[in-house]
């Protein structure tokens, strides 16, 4: 149900693997206030299918979702899944903006694994003082022992036909596509906007998992696993003989235990079985950023489905010796008080949503 009736209002539209996610927010004073929002659970793998059934079935599903949602605006924006997009970070010696395009998608060709006639490509400027130099095309004086500092550029990649298929889709639902970036960049905004530290983001989600590192409120590294919550509830079905209702109610209502003599028992054991995967997904990327950039991350947020599993943040906490927190992708919007114990029970599932519904609130 709508809120309000706002002039100006934007949608963040969250198609996932197992579910459709929609927020609309309405800038008031400089910040985004909540106008609707609305989920529902479809199987809505737009990545790998490409059948014209799968994207009517989506367009269906997401317009009846706005309709009861009653949401009153066909501006959207919207992510593209983590592990469908590439991205890397590039070097370049300093260069004017003019010539700095060409030079990327130059570079680009050595790093993006498909053609680049195939692919969308966008790129960001990493550092900001060289970003404003090469974005006022400006020449670069540095005293003559100094050696020019080359600029980071972090490079991503989509496929065109993928874009396409969501082109679609947004269109058969009634909607006008206003943007469309990666969900990355969203959980950043959502969940981090301006820290400037350097944050590990994990995003488990039913079916897939995303790892992400954000480094001056920009995602610069990005990992996906088909490792999620579903995963862990199958497991708890499979070692108890129960159905998945139940044992999904066994795995929010016990958690992870944190005593080590419960370490190696039942539910416990089961759980923790479950997340060695995404375990050895983040200290692989905690070793891949201490190797490329030699700066330690300093905490961890946890978003999506299953990151109100009980314990997980202190597991997480005692596995990695770092401060980790759940994120709280409403700290941001306004919102009635009387909503805050239904809106903190979905928030995270709805983190993506969020942050591309923030986009363009300044």
């Amino acid at each position: 149900m709508a809120l309000f009736s706002p002039k100006e209002s934007y949608l963040g539209v969250d198609i996932g693997t197992a579910s459709i996610k929609i927020v609309e927010l309405a800038p008031l004073g400089g910040k985004p206030k909540l106008v609707t929002y609305g989920y529902i659970d479809i199987a809505s793998d737009i990545v790998h299918s490409r059948s014209a059934q799968t994207q009517q079935i989506i367009a269906v599903s997401l317009k009846k979702l706005l309709q009861k949602a009653k949401v009153g605006t066909s501006a959207a924006l919207a992510a593209l899944p983590t592990f469908s997009v590439f991205n890397s970070i590039i070097s370049l010696p300093p260069m004017s903006a003019k010539d700095l395009g060409s030079a990327v998608k130059w570079e680009a060709k050595k790093y993006v694994p498909m053609p680049l006639e195939e692919m969308i490509l966008d790129w960001k400027l990493i550092d900001g003082a060289a970003a404003s130099a090469a974005a006022k095309n400006s020449p670069k004086i540095t005293p003559a022992a100094a050696k020019p500092k080359d600029l980071r550029i972090l490079v991503t990649a989509a496929p065109k036909t993928l874009v396409n298929r969501y082109l679609e889709i947004f269109r058969a639902a009634g909607l006008k596509l206003m943007s469309l970036e990666t969900e990355a960049f969203a959980l950043a905004r959502s969940l981090i906007g301006a820290d400037k530290s350097t944050v590990l983001v994990v995003d488990i989600g039913s079916i897939t998992t995303d790892i992400c590192i954000i480094e001056n409120s920009l995602p610069i590294l990005n990992r996906s696993i088909d490792v999620g919550g579903l995963i862990i509830t199958k497991a708890i079905a499979a070692s108890l003989n129960i159905n998945l209702d139940r044992a999904e109610q066994f795995k929010r209502d016990y958690g992870l235990s944190l005593s080590a003599q419960d370490a190696q028992k039942g539910i416990n054991k089961t759980i923790a079985t479950s997340l060695s995967p995404i375990i050895n997904e983040i200290k692989y990327v905690f070793d891949l950023y201490q190797n490329q950039e030699n700066r330690p991350v300093e905490k961890m947020i946890l978003s999506g489905g299953s990151a109100f599993l009980p314990n997980l943040a202190q597991y997480f906490q005692q596995l990695f010796n770092k401060p980790v927190f759940i994120g709280n992708p409403w700290d941001k919007v306004i919102y009635p008080t009387e909503l805050k114990p239904v809106l903190d029970e979905v928030g995270s599932r709805l983190a993506v949503a969020i942050g591309l519904a923030m986009r363009d609130i300044k």
